[in-house]
C-alpha cells in the first residue's frame, strides 16, 4: 500500500490540512472546482490514450489489403 504513496513522503495530517488551506487561499473557493474538473478531464484523456495504445499493442497485426485486380476469365 505504501509503495504507490511514496510521492507524499512523510506528510502527516497537519501538513496536508495546511497545504489544503494554502491552496484554498491562493485559488479561492470558486476556482477550485474548475481546476479539479480540468484535472479530471486531463487524467481521463490520458487513460483513454493509454488504453488505446495497449489495445493496439496487444491486437493481432492486420493483413495487408490485396490491391490487385483479379483477372477476368
Amino acid at each position: 500500500m505504501t509503495s504507490h504513496l511514496l510521492f507524499i513522503g512523510n506528510l502527516g495530517t497537519g501538513e496536508m490540512v495546511f497545504i489544503a488551506l494554502i491552496v484554498l487561499l491562493l485559488f479561492g473557493g470558486k476556482k477550485i472546482p474548475e481546476l479539479m474538473r480540468g484535472l479530471g478531464k486531463g487524467v481521463n484523456s490520458f487513460k483513454q490514450g493509454m488504453n488505446e495504445i495497449e489495445k493496439d499493442i496487444t491486437a493481432e497485426p492486420k493483413k495487408p489489403e490485396e490491391n490487385y485486380q483479379k483477372e477476368e476469365k
